[in-house]
């Protein structure tokens, strides 16, 4: 069994929402973001103290890209992953990372010092510039989504769901409004699929079963 330890809305949400498209069975355990603060004997569980913490039997695996290519690797049939013989292998790792690395990054800036910081501590123009940082990688990706609906090899694949945790994260934090025409249809065909409906659902329901705030923690004040 796959268990996964998840935050709301957190990056943990990429390998939730690839559970669902993969149709695996999963235990999802939810915890207070973050739960280095907020579950202390989480630190048992994952010295990192950070979310996603994904446990396969002996695998144990931390970082939510990297999850998100081992599960589209597990089911090969669901057509998730991309592999090394097809042409768009390249696009889909450098995407797969790209997600992360590129787009998520700067947000976390945003989240600290917009939302998480005291008042005293939060700076508006380091919000502002990393919004902006944001905003301009995302633009990038204007001249692919205008000619095609997913990122990488004709289909939706494992990095489109790393990309668009990042847009779901934007959502949260009032970016949204500021997409370019091209990512925000993008952002629509993603919120419409049944498996990124069925994972909001899950972690609503697990957040509500365990006793764990189901609003998102940008949204609900709390966090680091």
């Amino acid at each position: 069994m796959l268990t996964l330890h998840h935050c709301v809305s957190a990056r943990s949400f990429r390998p939730l929402w690839m559970f669902e498209e993969l149709g695996l069975p999963y235990e999802l355990v939810m915890h207070p973001f973050p739960p280095r603060v907020h579950d202390e004997a989480f630190l048992a569980i994952n010295p990192l103290g950070t979310v996603p913490a994904l446990f396969d039997g002996e695998v144990q695996m931390t970082e939510s890209a990297a999850i998100c290519q081992y599960l589209a690797s597990r089911r090969p049939e669901a057509r998730l992953g991309v592999r090394a013989d097809e042409p768009g292998y390249a696009d889909y790792l450098n995407f797969l990372h790209f997600g992360e690395a590129t787009l998520t990054f700067p947000q976390t800036l945003v989240l600290r010092y917009g939302h998480f910081e005291p008042p005293e501590r939060r700076q508006p123009q380091v919000v502002e510039d990393y919004s902006r940082w944001f905003l301009s990688r995302l633009r990038t990706l204007e001249p692919r989504l205008a000619r095609e609906p997913f990122l990488c090899a004709g289909r939706f694949t494992a990095a489109d769901v790393s990309v668009g945790y990042a847009l779901l994260l934007a959502s949260h934090i009032g970016l949204e409004e500021r997409f370019k025409p091209a990512a925000a249809d993008y952002w629509r065909r993603l919120q419409a699929r049944e498996a990124f409906l069925r994972a909001l659902a899950a972690q609503h329901e697990a957040a509500l079963a365990q006793g764990v705030s189901p609003k998102p923690a940008m949204e609900a004040g709390g966090g680091g």
